[in-house]
């Protein structure tokens, strides 16, 4: 037991200490002083993962298709100004694409890539509407490990992000990955249309080769970093190097399990009359794609 409170009180010294390099232009901006509402706002989130899908497990699904439409076009909207800011401002700042350090000054331009990156991790708590959708929806399947580890971490890592290093090396991934979700909530947004739009987007698993070669390019980009010395926390960079590893192992076992993966034919079961058939000579019930994920045509709640 003292072991464990030696180990509690040197880490909350650790925390005191750190707060001292912190940048300090950010320390009054929402959800930046302390942890803790980061912190909250994953742990409901992960309470709801758990109450979520019991609440709805004897109840009809919820359709939400004019929220879905307006919540992906927003998130595009939201991305397509992170994105802007942060090329611009970058632009403007004079940024080196192989190896920039933080400027924690007031410059207008620092700033500007400060506040930008701000809104990138607050973009990853509106993320957590995917699950909540996903789980109303009875889409629980969509909730796999690799949603859940990517939404819920990459809200808290960007929290501290933010806190240390908001600018320098840190608009290379945000800036790549907010473009690459203007792309992925664009098709979302034209997937809740229905099926007139759906047949239309073939190229979802190329969103997902994209977000693998995103990983990639980080990696290089934070290796060269560390290998030329260049003068951004190098414990950022080794934890970047990792973080992009896991992602690397889920999203090539997802792209394997969903788009490689030949599926086992099972044999067709023998009906009257010498047909292969489902029941009574017919075929299953149609499906439809929502989303991009085929489901079987039934009544769903309104919004």
């Amino acid at each position: 037991m003292d072991a464990v409170i030696h180990v509690m009180n040197d880490s909350v010294e650790f925390y005191k200490w750190s707060l001292t390099i912190a940048d300090k232009r950010v320390e009054k901006w929402p959800m930046m002083s302390s942890p803790l509402p980061t912190l909250g706002i994953s742990v409901l989130y992960l309470l709801f993962l758990w109450a979520g899908p019991r609440y709805m497990q004897n109840r009809e699904p919820f359709h939400f298709r004019t929220t879905l439409i307006v919540y992906n076009f927003s998130m595009v909207l939201l991305n397509v100004y992170i994105f802007k800011e942060l090329l611009l401002g970058s632009r403007a700042a004079g940024y080196s694409y192989l190896c920039q350090p933080v400027n924690y000054s007031n410059d207008v331009n620092e700033v500007r890539i400060a506040s930008a990156l701000w809104w990138y991790y607050i973009s990853k708590g509106v993320e957590f509407l995917d699950t909540v959708f996903f789980i109303m929806r009875r889409k629980f399947n969509q909730v796999s490990f690799l949603h859940v580890y990517h939404h819920c971490t990459m809200f808290i890592l960007w929290w501290i992000g933010i806190k240390w290093v908001p600018g320098g090396q840190s608009f290379f991934g945000a800036t790549i990955n907010s473009g690459i979700h203007v792309l992925m909530y664009g098709y979302y947004g034209l997937a809740a249309f229905g099926p007139k739009i759906q047949k239309y987007l073939w190229w979802k698993k190329y969103l997902t080769i994209i977000q693998m070669i995103q990983f990639h390019v980080t990696i290089g980009h934070a290796t060269h970093s560390l290998y030329t010395g260049c003068p951004f926390p190098a414990w950022m960079q080794w934890a970047l190097i990792g973080y992009a590893v896991t992602f690397i192992i889920l999203f090539g076992n997802f792209y394997y399990q969903t788009y490689r993966r030949q599926p086992r034919l099972k044999p067709a079961k023998s009906a009257a009359n010498g047909h292969n058939t489902a029941t009574n000579g017919t075929r299953k019930a149609p499906e439809v794609m929502e989303n991009g994920n085929k489901q079987k045509k039934g009544k769903a709640k309104d919004e």
